[in-house]
């Protein structure tokens, strides 16, 4: 009987292990993802768990994915290439196309600054490695100006928006929301915007351990398509997502507007093109000395997820 019953316990203890719950750690971005999903009610029945760790930037965030702190985390193409350069085990697994107008280098409302060849000899801040060190890298090349022609200032994005506030540099390369926030609280002017400069690509990424859990693979699947779902639900209802978005950021809901509305972002599965895109932003970061030697993208895609885009 006492072994009947063992086995019993055995058995009942198994199959709860086997029930528990999976738990996706999602890294955000100062609430894109969550705010979408929320505002668009797609949180709602989940037959997962999710755990939001939201970070300031890119690089914090990457520096969570390869110490297998997080499952999953959105990243600009640049802090993604990185990643891969330092060899972590990191996939991209979904990707967000959008228009990169909110990418820009920034410098004061009354800065005599007009153009981008007038940054030479100036201090530019932004976040070493981030998709701004690559925007202003694409519009000094652009301008003929050799990127050893100014001063780099590598800071937070809430550093560098100080800096730029106080004097102490000339001009910060950065990313939405904190360009739409700079136009709406008239703190910076846009000298050259993303669009021409960027492929407008970021990605959802993973953890080779998180892909390889069957359980988590298959939360993730149900997640991506919760994500384009968000988007498109995000797209067609701005004023309400926006509402969302500006509680979660707590930034006004005229920056969150802007910063969405300009995007028109959608979530895709891998493709061809998005590689090969990837491929030009790596052989360009190699090309100022970012990255050391030749890398190949390919092995940081993962095509096992598909996004539905209905």
């Amino acid at each position: 009987m006492k072994r009947a019953a063992l086995a019993l316990l055995i058995v009942a203890a198994s199959g709860a292990a086997a029930a528990e719950t999976v738990t996706l750690r999602i890294a955000d971005q100062k609430g894109n993802m969550h705010a979408e999903m929320e505002a668009a009610q797609q949180l709602n029945n989940l037959n997962y768990k999710i755990e939001w760790a939201e970070f300031p930037a890119a690089a914090p965030l990457a520096e969570a994915l390869n110490a297998g702190a997080v499952d999953a985390g959105i990243i600009g193409d640049a802090p993604l290439l990185f990643s891969l350069a330092a060899g972590s085990q990191v996939k991209a697994v979904a990707v967000s196309k959008s228009v990169p107008e909110g990418l820009a280098v920034l410098v004061s409302p009354d800065s005599p600054i007009k153009t981008v060849a007038e940054l030479k000899g100036k201090n530019i801040a932004t976040g070493r490695g981030s998709i701004g060190h690559f925007e202003a890298l694409k519009a000094l090349e652009q301008a003929g100006v050799s990127d050893k022609e100014v001063n780099w200032r590598f800071l937070t994005p809430a550093d560098a928006r100080i800096a730029l506030a106080n004097g102490s540099v000339d001009a910060w390369s950065t990313w939405d929301p904190y360009t739409a926030l700079a136009e709406v609280t008239h703190t910076g002017r846009v000298l050259v915007n993303g669009v021409g400069l960027s492929s407008g690509n970021s990605f959802l990424a993973a953890t080779d351990a998180a892909l390889n859990d069957e359980a988590k693979r298959a939360a993730l699947q149900d997640y991506v398509n919760r994500l384009a779902a968000a988007d498109r639900w995000a797209n067609s209802h701005v004023d309400e997502y926006s509402t969302t978005l500006a509680k979660i950021i707590g930034f006004p809901k005229e920056a969150a507007a802007k910063s969405f509305s300009r995007r028109k972002s959608h979530w895709q599965s891998i493709d061809d093109a998005t590689i090969a895109q990837q491929q030009e932003t790596a052989d360009f970061y190699q090309k100022y000395g970012l990255i050391q030697q030749h890398l190949d993208v390919k092995p940081t895609f993962y095509h096992g997820l598909k996004v539905a885009q209905n």
